[in-house]
């Protein structure tokens, strides 16, 4: 599809219009609405506006050519993908005519402009560009006169963007007198999926009809690359200063929501399992800064330890180093003999390493943690993070239970940064290279004995698989909502050369099955804080039966595996 702007003479009058066009034909004209005629502008001394013209036609080349500010452009070979035309001074005004395409359905929005460039314009621009996309829940493509227009006053640098949803994905380099152009994939699934999830967007009516013209874009032959952005990490920022302002946002989000809860309950102590591993010290941290704001003492912060059969050096003494440099109330209660007695109870042979032998040790350690709260009239802290949620890698009733969890909007692979943000940002010396070495450590639940050289054992991402792409998984078949296919079809793309295709292929059915299974346990979380945009509580975001069939999803997958 083409789409030029030209002058168009119809009974006496001149309009300033978008020319669309493929397949060799003139699809439409869509005239500009709004006349600038201040400052350097003067359009109404030339041209006429779209409200001005009375027919819905004109003939053009002896063809009736559809004329008028109410047309829309639908590629009848690529459902969803719908064009709408709006001229410069159209999209700086307060209800720009492309608010209506979008409601009128459309998800591409173009702007043919010819915009003078002046100090600290190109920045506006931008922003306009970007709030525009995000307010329609649509792509926007903008495209201004280059320098070769510039003449006698004004001078145009040719800046052309593409936003899609409130981020740009392209942007040309100003002032080239070369001629240039920026080019963006588009992903018109996401913009459905967007629409659909926003109830506010659906109810917005629009004010005016708007006629369809339908055309036809054969797909092209091959396989072409993506020429989009697609991050590894998609919860963690790629660009530094970003990431760090992520985690300072972050951190208050949490921070402020536990203060909140413990002024409500009028409570000055809780209780927190610390492990040594990246969740609970990442929850301390959070504990300890809630508590320096709030004004309360930092022996109200009961941390205990709980060794027990899997538990190492490494782990035991990084919980134990991080407690005392925090200056918080320290309790070291080893669980093993309580757990032989559980298993002598129930009849279990010690030996036998399975479930039963891993969640008796997870559960002791919640009674313990419960009780004590009882004990100092505080309450339990969770740690849990959102990946475990999504995968349900939590034991029910154990450390799937606390009276507030400030990690559940927290997916894995972020929490590791926010505690490195900590590390950096608000300590140093021995307390900074304590938080670092939690950091660098495998992370595991450590309810496995260690190996012959007392190191971890039991590596989480070595039975449930990789974070990062479980992680990956979780932001789009959550977030963005698309289908396995696609879901497969980034990730063979963002870790082409790291996974193999069967590798991606068998971690998502895992991921598919898991996310299904577990919601029971989901059903039933504790309070926590709201994070992102991805968010698993059953009583605000995610309303999923516990016994939805997974079966769907995955007879796609086992399609694209044959």
């Amino acid at each position: 599809m083409l789409i030029v702007g030209s002058p168009i003479a119809h009974e006496g009058r001149l309009f300033n219009c978008a020319v669309v066009m493929a397949g060799g034909n003139i699809l439409g004209i869509v005239p500009k609405n709004f006349l600038p005629n201040t400052q350097e502008f003067y359009e109404e001394r030339w041209f006429s506006a779209a409200a001005d013209c009375r027919v819905k036609e004109v003939i053009i080349a002896g063809k009736a050519i559809p004329f008028g500010d109410d047309l829309l452009f639908e590629n009848t070979n690529m459902p969803g993908c719908i064009v709408g035309a709006e001229i410069c001074e159209d999209g700086w005004v307060a209800s720009p005519p492309s608010g209506q395409m979008a409601v009128a359905g459309a998800t591409l929005l173009v702007n043919l402009s010819a915009s003078p460039e002046i100090l600290g314009k190109r920045q506006y621009r931008r922003q306009l560009v970007s709030s525009q996309s995000a307010r329609c829940l649509a792509a926007y493509a903008y495209a201004s006169a280059g320098p070769g227009e510039s003449s006698t006053d004004l001078v145009f640098s040719g800046h052309s963007l593409i936003a899609e949803n409130g981020t740009i994905l392209q942007e040309s380099e100003r002032f080239c007198f070369n001629t240039s152009w920026v080019y963006a994939d588009i992903d018109i699934d996401r913009l459905q999926s967007e629409r659909r999830k926003n109830n506010s967007f659906a109810a917005s009516s629009s004010m005016r009809e708007y006629r369809r013209i339908g055309f036809a874009l054969h797909p092209l032959s091959g396989s072409l690359p993506l020429h989009r952005a697609l991050e590894r990490q998609p919860f963690v920022p790629a660009v530094a200063d970003e990431r760090s302002q992520r985690c300072q946002e972050i951190f208050a989000l949490q921070t402020t929501a536990l203060a909140r809860r413990l002024q409500h309950i009028g409570t000055k102590n809780v209780a927190i399992g610390i492990s040594g591993g990246l969740d609970s010290t990442l929850a301390l941290l959070v504990v300890v800064k809630v508590f320096d704001l709030l004004g309360l003492d930092r022996r109200g912060i009961d941390a205990v330890t709980m060794p027990g059969f899997g538990t190492t050096k490494r782990t035991r003494d990084n919980a134990k180093k991080l407690i005392e440099l925090l200056g918080v109330n320290s309790r070291v209660i080893p669980i093993d003999v309580a757990v032989r007695q559980h298993f002598n109870d129930i009849g279990h042979d010690e030996t036998l390493r399975d479930i039963t032998y891993e969640n008796s040790q997870a559960r002791e350690r919640t009674q313990i943690l419960m009780d004590i709260a009882n004990q100092i009239h505080g309450i339990v802290i969770g740690t849990g993070d959102l990946s475990e949620l999504a995968l349900g890698w939590c034991t029910y009733n154990a450390d799937h239970m606390s009276m507030y969890g400030v990690n559940c909007g927290v997916p894995k692979t972020l929490v590791r940064y926010l505690v490195s943000w900590c590390a950096e940002s608000s300590y140093c010396g021995e307390t900074r290279a304590v938080l670092e070495d939690i950091c660098a450590t495998p992370v595991s639940p450590e309810l496995l004995p260690p190996n012959a050289a007392g190191e971890i054992s039991q590596v989480t991402e070595d039975h449930v698989g990789p974070y990062e792409l479980h992680d990956f998984y979780l932001f789009h078949v959550v977030r963005n909502q698309f289908a396995p296919k696609k879901v497969l079809f980034l990730a063979q793309v963002t870790f082409a050369g790291v996974y193999e295709d069967a590798m991606l292929l068998r971690w998502l059915q895992v991921f598919y099955r898991r996310f299904f299974a577990q919601q029971f346990k989901r059903s039933c979380l504790p309070d926590g804080p709201k994070i992102g945009s991805v968010a698993l509580s059953p009583r605000g975001d995610w309303r999923m039966p516990s016994d939805a069939s997974v079966q769907l999803w995955l007879d796609e997958l086992e399609d694209l595996n044959d």
